[in-house]
């Protein structure tokens, strides 16, 4: 098993990427952390991982709370004694974000608390867990359009995706001697509850997918696989990575430097 005796907390994990890969980790041997402010969601998850013969604990957690995030790191080191992967996968993507002149400023704040703040928390607090355990891998949800801009405009979420980014690199750098690596996962577009939510018409889901050569939205469970590589030792080697898992969309509009 990929994760044996690993411990893996993961945020946002009631549904989509975090679900599917709160399954995948305990498949493999990890011992899980579900954090999520959806109680009943994941209590699912986790009485599904426990089914299955693996060991998992729920632990409600607002991601944009200093006070939460503190809290989830200190849940997984009183529960299982240690913290080796840490999956700050907890986002949202509003429906009424659009652009620069239609995005209310409670919008914009919302949408970097949780996506922003919530990994800069979850790093804050997660790194000296990480320390005391010998190291361990740090993995950040982004997006393709941190690279690249939307089709459908979502200033907000695409600010702090790039803002994810931008943190993923210099924790990277900072933390790399201390053998905690720092890297950033950054879905295509998803067949996920989240943004078919988003592109609410089907006329916002062709103008997405058809700039997607696979021609078709993304799996979550695609996702978890990707997270599944960065969690493991086969990733040894990456740290600071813009780990792009697109259906080739930035490889078709974005030119390289």
């Amino acid at each position: 098993m990929r994760l044996q005796d690993r411990v893996a907390l993961i945020t946002g994990a009631a549904n989509g990427i975090g679900k599917d890969t709160s399954l995948l980790f305990a498949s493999e041997g990890a011992r899980v952390v579900v954090v999520d402010i959806d109680e009943s969601a994941a209590v699912k998850v986790v009485d599904e991982i426990t089914n299955s013969g693996g060991d998992a604990i729920f632990c409600h957690g607002d991601v944009s709370s200093a006070a939460d995030c503190q809290k989830m790191i200190q849940t997984c080191e009183d529960h299982f004694g240690r913290l080796d992967v840490l999956f700050n996968n907890a986002g949202i993507m509003h429906g009424d974000d659009g652009d620069a002149e239609n995005t209310d400023e409670e919008i914009w704040d919302r949408t970097m608390n949780i996506n922003l703040k919530g990994v800069f928390f979850g790093c804050k607090y997660g790194i000296p867990a990480m320390r005391r355990s010998g190291g361990g891998s740090i993995i950040n949800t982004a997006s393709f359009v941190a690279v690249m801009g939307a089709a459908t405009p979502q200033l907000a979420y695409t600010a702090s995706k790039g803002g994810v980014l931008a943190l993923t690199r210099e924790l990277s750098v900072i933390h790399a001697r201390e053998g905690i690596r720092v890297n950033a996962l950054c879905p295509g577009p998803l067949k996920t509850e989240m943004l078919m939510n988003f592109l609410d018409t089907d006329e916002k889901k062709q103008r997405r997918l058809v700039h997607i050569p696979m021609g078709r939205f993304g799996e979550a469970k695609e996702m978890a696989q990707a997270a599944l590589y960065l969690a493991s030792n086969e990733s040894s080697y990456m740290t600071g990575s813009t780990f792009l898992v697109d259906g080739g969309i930035t490889s078709a509009y974005v030119t390289p430097e």
